[in-house]
């Protein structure tokens, strides 16, 4: 089986390259840009076959695809840091939305029928009211950031094609995910970060924070992969599936869990470079229709997700 991955460097997509290396007759492809770090697949890459091509080219998007003609496409390429969409939102809104309009109009112009997962987002909820809590698929959309809005971009636009153009698509929100490799722009990992630079010196015991309030709904990388594999084999084309763990906590919550697992005592200090210019403040959800349908289900405890993430910075910053 050919599998094709869009941003293969990245943090999920890592993940999910690891995954699917460990099972058997699976070629896994990656598209990586020309410029693209790649310490998330150095243990790997040898494994891999990688094909250089930016997702908003699409004559080099429809080279890959008529290249390799894969049985699967998992899209998980894009710009993904919400604060980035306020500061580059034409950036954010081409990358995500146009990226994924090459990769369909690519496969329908190969004429090859792939099974193909859209990565959303919670974020495509936005604001959600305490009674709509846990969010479910048919909540309505209310993205607060232009990231946001870009990614109900790529989930309607991933809609249109399957009603098209009969296309196998299954559409996806991932709420909060994090674990080893998470990138340090992203709070979780910044603390870890932070707190590693403290145990080493490297650091005054301060942390710099940003909003702590907000409350969000996270789930282990590791099970948000398995999810995705699960979902091109269980899951139904053209649905949408929220994947998540069902549980809410805060971001003081996470940073309190980092702590635990050091010694140090630092201070917090707000730094208002940390804070968005719209927040949701709460996003947790529900994953009971992707679960009946699936039967996947978290089995990472947050603990021990976090306690990952503070030894990869450990070992990065050695």
């Amino acid at each position: 089986m050919k599998v094709l991955i869009t941003g293969i460097t990245g943090f999920v997509g890592s993940h999910l390259a690891d995954f699917l290396l460990s099972k058997h007759n699976v070629e896994v492809h990656g598209i990586e840009r020309w410029r693209s770090k790649t310490e998330n697949i150095e243990h790997i890459k040898s494994k891999l076959n990688l094909h250089e091509c930016d997702i908003r080219d699409s004559s080099s998007v429809r080279k890959v695809i008529d290249e390799v003609r894969p049985d699967k496409i998992f899209h998980l390429a894009g710009q993904s840091f919400v604060p980035s969409s306020w500061s580059a939102p034409a950036e954010t809104l081409t990358t995500n939305i146009i990226g994924e309009l090459n990769i369909f109009e690519a496969v329908k112009s190969t004429l090859i029928k792939p099974v193909i997962l859209i990565a959303g987002s919670s974020e495509e909820y936005g604001m959600v009211n305490k009674n709509e809590i846990p969010v479910k698929e048919t909540n309505p959309l209310r993205p607060l950031s232009p990231y946001g809005v870009s990614k109900v971009g790529q989930d309607l636009l991933a809609y249109q094609y399957f009603m098209s153009y009969k296309m196998n698509i299954v559409r996806t929100r991932a709420f909060n995910h994090t674990g080893p490799r998470r990138g340090e722009v992203f709070a979780e990992s910044d603390f870890a970060k932070q707190i590693v630079k403290i145990e080493k010196g490297l650091q005054e015991p301060v942390i710099n924070v940003g909003n702590l309030n907000a409350v969000r709904d996270f789930t282990d990388v590791r099970d948000i992969v398995r999810a995705y594999c699960v979902a091109l084999e269980k899951a139904k084309y053209g649905e949408i599936y929220n994947i998540c763990s069902g549980k809410g906590y805060s971001i003081r919550e996470i940073l309190e869990i980092l702590l635990s697992f050091s010694n140090i005592k630092p201070k917090l200090k707000v730094d208002p470079k940390r804070m968005r210019v719209s927040d949701v403040p709460m996003l947790i959800g529900s994953n009971s229709k992707f679960k009946k349908e699936t039967q996947w289900k978290p089995t990472i405890p947050l603990s021990n997700t976090l306690g990952d993430l503070l030894n990869f910075w450990r070992k990065r910053l050695q």
